[in-house]
């Protein structure tokens, strides 16, 4: 047998194993930053492999090292579950109240340890390393990406490159999708208080009414987006929360409170655009005489699909599966913290089909009612580790 048809067959003989692994791990989901029993899991599985390089980075990250050699490829998934409460009615539901693997992490954990799995069985014919990237804290600022990079997880050994993949259930199992160049966007998160005069809602002339001055800012600030923003450049400003320090039908507040996020494309004009949010809730505060307290959090940066690498691997998926089975994706205006890896070195982050219409398997990530084609696993394992094997040869 050739190599494809060696990992083809390896991650089918693989798949109730891998299974099981992304039932236990959705059964017990932990939040960013709180994933200690994931973690010691995933060492366990990865010790009973026979792989014994391995260490914790950022407290609970699981950073472990197949083959030997100058060359280094890395591979990561993400570990974290979300603060959901499960609505699905399956013998892997969660354990935990309001807690959910509701975005695919464990989908994205049990794959990469069904790679470790091939590629430990590969070793010896290995050309160089695998880096495997077990990453806490995707879903929370600053994400563990970030922390893990400053932590050097891309060092010693130095990856050239590497890959990530994400559970889409608009795309059917045994399909992925790629997208070169600018993929999915920076997230930033905007917190404002305005702060005026409050009192009695039938004397509006003695007060300074923040209730106006919050009106004002959310049709002000879209001009940012409408006229100062590159219309070939998809820019985002959205406020998904708005409330006040007290306040009735006849009492006017003295505070309110805004929270919305801001994602874009290029960096350079998002740097530019925090300064233009600034300026503005500035002036439009000193027109009505209110005061503020703005905080941009600056979240991830946008995804960058390293062109060159992201053709390799694309070309090594349909290798693997064939054309018709390989897609090509648009720009998102979500985000993601593997965004961090892609500016560092040479990324490639593509789309792993879950969804299955003929099942009624199609709820989107982030709800109670999310769930895969578990057939998807078989896939996420055995193309992980074919691209992985083929770039560490060339």
């Amino acid at each position: 047998m050739n190599i494809k048809e060696i990992i083809q067959t390896k991650a089918k003989s693989y798949f109730t194993e891998i299974q099981s692994w992304r039932r236990h791990i959705h059964s017990h989901p932990e939040l960013s930053f709180e994933e200690h029993n994931t973690a010691q899991y995933i060492e366990d599985q990865l010790i009973k492999m026979g792989i014994t390089k391995i260490q914790r980075m950022a407290n609970t990250g699981v950073v472990a090292l197949i083959g030997e050699g100058s060359k280094t490829f890395a591979l990561r998934a993400d570990i974290d579950a979300l603060p959901i409460q499960e609505k699905n009615e399956v013998s892997y539901s969660s354990t935990y109240a309001n807690k959910m693997h509701a975005c695919g992490h464990d989908v994205h954990t049990a794959s990469l340890l069904g790679a470790a799995k091939i590629l430990k069985d590969l070793e010896p014919t290995l050309d160089g390393q695998i880096k495997l990237i077990f990453q806490p804290a995707e879903e929370k600022l600053p994400g563990g990406a970030s922390i893990l990079i400053k932590e050097g997880v891309l060092l010693n050994p130095n990856p050239r490159a590497i890959i990530g993949q994400h559970v889409h259930p608009p795309l059917e199992v045994g399909k992925v999708g790629f997208k070169s160049g600018k993929y999915m966007a920076s997230a930033d998160e905007i917190y404002l208080m305005i702060i005026g005069k409050g009192g009695h809602a039938a004397l509006p002339n003695n007060l300074v009414d923040p209730l106006i001055v919050v009106s004002q800012l959310i049709m002000s600030l879209q001009t940012i987006i409408s006229r100062s923003a590159d219309p070939k450049m998809p820019s985002v400003l959205s406020f998904g929360k708005i409330y006040s320090d007290g306040g009735a039908t006849n009492v006017i507040p003295d505070k309110i409170h805004l929270e919305g996020t801001f994602r874009t494309f290029d960096e350079t004009w998002r740097k530019q655009a925090h300064q233009q949010i600034k300026h503005m809730v500035h002036q439009v505060c000193e027109t009505y005489g209110a005061s503020y307290e703005l905080d941009i959090k600056v979240g991830y940066p946008n995804l960058y699909n390293h062109p060159e690498e992201t053709e390799k691997c694309k070309n090594l998926a349909i290798e693997y599966l064939g054309e018709d089975q390989v897609v090509d994706l648009p720009m998102r205006t979500s985000a993601e913290d593997f965004a961090f890896y892609s500016h560092e070195i040479p990324a490639c982050f593509y789309r792993l089909g879950t969804g299955n219409k003929a099942k009624g398997i199609v709820s989107p990530v982030h709800t109670p009612t999310f769930d895969i084609d578990e057939n998807a696993l078989e896939l996420g394992a055995g193309l992980m580790a074919y691209i992985a094997y083929h770039r560490l040869q060339n």
